[in-house]
């Protein structure tokens, strides 16, 4: 089922706090935050009918490599049994590159989405391979989280800081600032899966991602102002595989940058894991959308949203089959704790 534009949200009693205004006029209902799953009624999406089509016919082998594919082949990264007119391309504001984990299962990540939805704007590297950030740390970030990350709205204005920085010192001739060496430690920050920093995840293979840096320049935003944000870079791995990619020497002198707290809708969630690390296609999908309202300072018009086009439809159809067998989907049984919770604390039982 397609999610729609223009489906109606409405709050659950369970999700409304009833607050006295100071001076005693009438009380003010507040929505506490909703279910992470509503949010994904409320997006602006393509029609999921060629998925559900191709849903219908099952598996089809890959006409590359020859694997049993469904939608797509995450190691060739190419279309299986759908029409490519038939799914939405989306343009970006930026470039996006994501580095996956050597050792994560391809197969299970989300970052496969982005490419295949953007692929004039994302590249995927596997973990040795990282492209050369050295002389492009005023227009290039680092979504990870950590005490010296910043937020999305601040990073404009310091990247900008730092490109006239990097100015002066070219003209004395001193080598560009750089970012002290990350420490390593036992356990990684917030977010993960592909999650949220990306950290979670992998995808795509190395076939077609070590070359991935000379493709899309038909559709590359060509920006030569300093300080002028032109790529986004995202870690997919686990937290247990992710100090080893953060620590690279490589990533050290790029501005971290890490996003606002929300609750993932994923699916394969890493068990032990908070709600806040979100799949690699959330953390994409959530940077852009802040990026687009409090550093373009535009209105946001569901303009990526077709990034969760198939994770969207996945969802859907994953937790119907959960609700077939039986077995509730781990939002669901959240959102009745919560409601329970509540109810407890109301005396309502």
């Amino acid at each position: 089922m397609s999610c729609s534009a223009n489906s109606e949200v409405s709050f659950p009693i369970s999700t409304l706090n009833i607050t006295q205004c100071p001076d005693n006029s009438e009380p003010v209902t507040i929505p506490d935050p909703l279910p992470p799953t509503v949010y994904l009624h409320d997006l602006k999406l393509a029609s999921h009918m060629e998925l559900e089509q191709a849903q219908q016919r099952g598996r089809l082998k890959c006409s590359s490599c020859g694997g049993s594919r469904m939608f797509f082949c995450y190691t060739c990264c190419c279309l299986v049994g759908v029409r490519q007119q038939k799914i939405p391309s989306v343009k970006l504001p930026i470039k996006i590159d994501i580095i996956k984990h050597p050792s994560e299962v391809d197969g299970k990540s989300t970052a496969i989405h982005a490419k295949i939805l953007a692929p004039d704007y994302v590249n995927i590297y596997t973990y040795p391979c990282i492209p050369e950030y050295e002389n492009e740390t005023d227009r290039v970030v680092l979504v990870f989280p950590g005490p010296e990350s910043v937020s999305v709205e601040d990073m404009s204005k310091i990247l900008q800081n730092l490109a006239n920085t990097n100015s002066t010192d070219s003209l004395r001739g001193e080598p560009p600032q750089k970012r002290p060496r990350a420490k390593e430690t036992p356990e990684g920050p917030q977010h993960a899966e592909g999650k949220t920093s990306g950290a979670g995840h992998t995808e795509m293979g190395a076939g077609h991602t070590e070359n991935g840096a000379e493709a899309g320049k038909e559709g590359q935003i060509e920006t030569q102002e300093p300080g002028l944000l032109q790529r986004v870079v995202f870690i997919d791995s686990t937290w247990n595989q992710t100090n080893r990619i953060i620590t690279d020497e490589r990533l050290q002198a790029l501005l971290r940058v890490e996003l606002k707290t929300r609750k993932t809708c994923f699916w394969r969630h890493q068990k032990g894991s908070p709600d806040t690390y979100l799949a690699t296609i959330e953390a994409v999908y959530y940077f852009l959308k802040d990026y687009h309202e409090l550093c373009l300072r535009q209105e946001y018009t569901g303009q990526y949203d077709n990034l969760l086009y198939f994770y969207t439809f996945l969802h859907t159809l994953i937790n119907k089959a959960k609700t077939t067998s039986g077995k509730p989907d781990r939002n669901s049984r959240e959102e009745k704790k919560t409601s329970e919770k509540k109810q407890r604390e109301g005396g309502m039982v």
